[in-house]
């Protein structure tokens, strides 16, 4: 349940996060007797254990929306067991009613990178999670963070979205397809968001 494809030389535990928050989008639209999740626009945040915070200063927003649909989660769900096979010792999830726990050891950059997380779901329509995540050695200086992952559909795509197209917080946009097919300069159909002027 993480981004464990070409960490590169400086693997990033914030990346690592969001890609924990992909795939546990993907994963529940094909656990066995539960539904897919809804088509259409999803809103997903992250937060960070303050305690992991640098100085101690506030969290920056981590809201993140995704035009989501069946092909593209399958895709997701796809990506993510294949990088789990080649770089994970364990990837273990079940799923008990609506509660789904994860169990995952990777190596991600020279570091053994050991994951539990508690999915709770609410029907086909949102979403949270809390994933506890040590390092060994510690990965860009951090050994242990905590996060939580909230989601929910707010509704259908905007006109003009692709399945698969993310904006990210600072209102850039990719779209995950392109990005999982491998597309040179993958981006979105939406217009990344202008910065302000002083």
């Amino acid at each position: 349940m993480t981004d464990v494809a070409s960490p590169g030389p400086h693997p990033n535990p914030g990346r690592c996060a969001v890609a924990l928050l992909l795939a546990a989008l993907a994963l529940p639209a094909f656990a066995q007797d539960f539904p897919k999740l809804k088509p259409g626009l999803w809103e997903m945040e992250r937060v960070a254990d303050p305690a992991t915070a640098k100085n101690g200063r506030p969290m920056p927003s981590n809201r993140t929306t995704m035009c989501l649909d069946e092909s593209v989660q399958r895709q997701m769900f796809e990506m993510a067991s294949g990088a789990m096979k080649g770089a994970c010792s364990r990837h273990d999830f079940k799923l008990t009613g609506n509660r789904m726990t994860g169990d995952v050891v990777c190596n991600i950059g020279g570091s053994r990178m050991h994951s539990k997380s508690v999915m709770v779901l609410d029907g086909n329509h949102a979403y949270r999670t809390e994933i506890d995540t040590t390092y060994d050695p510690p990965l860009m200086g951090q050994s242990h963070t905590t996060t939580v992952m909230a989601a929910r559909n707010v509704g259908p795509c905007k006109p003009g979205q692709r399945a698969g197209d993310l904006v990210l917080p600072n209102g850039q946009t990719m779209n995950m397809r392109d990005v999982m097919n491998g597309a040179h300069g993958a981006h979105g159909t939406i217009t990344p968001r202008a910065s302000p002027k002083n």
